[in-house]
């Protein structure tokens, strides 16, 4: 594996500097069935805090991953592409070779406290899944919350992982002190479609249920309805179900995004579609022609009729969940000083 090229800017694109060599890679495998098939490579990264480029479309400049590569292997996954710039495979591989980056709390207690730290907004989960079954074992997320709470820094996750609700207690902590923004991922609520699309992640109802929890903890909770899948996802009724169960949530927000299918998630997604829908093959190259993006007309339909139904259904503002900060008298008591014992929920 080509370990030395791994660097901060490679989470989104390459780069020079190496993040970490290779003597400090650890590799395991766990016999338990959780974690079946699935390599944890455990390295000591020389960097955490990762700068945005330019060019992204991302609405933030600066982000956490713990993690590279995905159990939740999700098929159209837009991170597939950062596994080949270590030399493994974007299909299979970045759905069981997890890199785990184990001094990632050190790594950014120590950023948040040096001189040229700003104070700007963390985004984590925008790479891949912070919350993915890795956490369940390695526990980055309880230190890496501690930190963001006690530099009172702003911060945002975007997950699909119901072991969020393990560090409630931190996430309730830090929302005393900075603005803390929680979404999470739920494009669909189709059983037979999750089951093949995101086979390792959370059955949607159980995310929906995340959302409901962080509600009643005085956290809103957005909901990123993404991706809604065009010709298996997008159809009235589908769209209409998705709404409904968002809002029941109780979610302060849904936003729509539609699929996207960059080099590396392309190619895995569209031998996907060709194996278990190969009359759609067509259909989505002629929709995918000009780029990864779906036509602006076609996004526009499907972020109409989501407003529509959030409207109908009495959900808030359709954007992006925004920061969220807790007021004193929202604090439920004192504040637990570390988080509950870890269990790893189910999928279904």
């Amino acid at each position: 594996m080509r370990w030395e090229n791994l660097s901060p800017e490679s989470e989104h694109s390459r780069a020079d500097s190496a993040l970490f060599g290779a003597d400090a890679v650890t590799t395991r495998t766990f016999d338990t069935p959780e974690f079946a098939g699935i390599t944890f490579h455990e390295i000591r990264a020389r960097s955490i805090v990762n700068r945005v480029p330019g060019a992204s479309r991302m609405p933030f400049e600066w982000t956490v991953n713990p993690y590279r590569g995905c159990s939740h292997a999700c098929v159209y996954c837009f991170a597939r592409k950062t596994h080949s710039y270590l030399d493994l495979d974007t299909g299979l591989g970045f759905d069981s070779q997890i890199v785990v980056k184990v001094n990632a709390p050190e790594l950014l207690r120590h950023r948040l406290a040096s001189r040229g730290w700003q104070g700007e907004h963390i985004a984590m989960g925008t790479n891949v899944d912070c919350y993915q079954r890795a956490e369940g074992r390695y526990r980055l997320m309880p230190g890496i919350l501690a930190a963001l709470r006690d530099h009172a820094n702003p911060f945002s996750i975007l997950t699909k992982g119901t072991l969020i609700l393990r560090d409630l207690p931190l996430l309730r902590q830090a929302a005393e002190v900075t603005d803390v923004g929680v979404s999470v991922s739920v494009g669909f609520v189709d059983e037979a479609l999750w089951r093949t699309v995101e086979p390792g992640t959370p059955a949607p109802e159980r995310r929906l249920d995340v959302v409901r929890t962080f509600t009643e903890h005085g956290i809103g909770c957005g909901v990123l309805m993404a991706p809604v899948i065009p010709f298996l996802g997008d159809r009235p009724e589908q769209l209409r179900a998705a709404v409904r169960a968002v809002a029941a949530s109780g979610a302060t927000s849904v936003t729509p995004l539609v699929l996207h299918l960059r080099p590396g998630a392309r190619e895995w997604f569209m031998s996907w579609l060709g194996r278990h829908h190969p009359y759609l093959v067509a259909r989505y190259e002629r929709l995918y022609a000009d780029g990864a993006y779906a036509p602006k007309w076609y996004q526009r339909r499907i972020t109409r009729q989501v407003h529509e139904l959030a409207q109908e259904y009495g959900i808030g503002p359709t954007h992006t969940e925004m920061p969220h900060r807790l007021r004193a008298a929202e604090a439920a008591g004192p504040p637990t000083a570390e988080p509950t014992e870890p269990t790893q929920l189910t999928l279904l």
